[in-house]
């Protein structure tokens, strides 16, 4: 099954994929418009929200498919493509400064970035089905070398699949997502450890606003993550 039909499974198989507000998401629908009059397709939203997140996915494309990802790991080169994969990211404003320099660190060995590598290729392009993979991928980010600071967090997690997969896969930013799911009125089942529950309840809230913003033309997790943001950032004021 196409990666995006599985992840639509999954999320029809959690009972709180359709629990939503209807008021409450009409009230985030109008202050998405209120910032960008065009929806997804306004000039502005393109330029502050959509476009470097995009410009980073054709990146990833270019330099980091499933075949230069296998290249890299037959040739023991996963340094380099762990440094390049580190670099893409850096572009975006996805991580923070601290979840970046922790993330430079723990790849910076060469045992770091063979795990990185080779457990990125497996969630990536792997054969399980996504919750098999994704409890692989976060136990294989939390056996990454540490020096001060953790580097298993939401974001460090999810900007990956996000980047190379926005068809598929969604990325949390746990504070600004918890809000955006309390105003649009989404029963988010957060936990602070990434879990493989956490992340379907993340991708049956995207499942939702998709849903529910049909008629806009959404055309990927990326337009969904957007639209989530501007629902719980402080630099989008109702």
């Amino acid at each position: 099954m196409h990666q995006l039909g599985h992840a639509a499974s999954v999320q029809r198989g959690r009972s709180h994929s359709i629990a939503a507000d209807p008021r409450r998401a009409k009230r985030a629908r109008r202050k998405f418009l209120h910032h960008f009059p065009g929806g997804f397709r306004d000039p502005t939203y393109l330029d502050w929200e959509r476009n470097y997140k995009w410009e980073a996915h054709r990146k990833w494309e270019a330099d980091l498919g499933r075949d230069a990802l296998r290249a890299a790991i037959r040739g023991g080169h996963e340094s380099q493509l762990a440094t390049h994969a580190v670099r893409i990211e850096s572009r975006t404003n996805l991580l923070f400064s601290f979840e970046k320099m922790a993330l430079r660190d723990a790849v910076r060995s060469r045992a770091g970035a063979r795990t990185f590598i080779t457990g990125l290729l497996d969630w990536l392009h792997g054969t399980d089905d996504l919750e098999r993979r994704f409890e692989r991928w976060c136990a294989a980010v939390d056996r990454l070398p540490r020096r001060q600071t953790r580097v298993l967090t939401w974001p460090l997690v999810t900007v990956f699949g996000f980047i190379a997969h926005p068809k598929t896969h969604m990325f949390l930013k746990p504070m600004v997502t918890r809000a955006a799911a309390e105003r649009y009125g989404f029963e988010f089942d957060y936990r602070s450890r990434p879990t493989w529950s956490t992340y379907a309840s993340l991708l049956a809230f995207a499942a939702t606003v998709r849903r529910d913003l049909r008629d806009l033309r959404p055309r990927d997790m990326i337009d969904l993550q957007s639209f989530i943001w501007v629902q719980g950032s402080d630099e989008y004021p109702d």
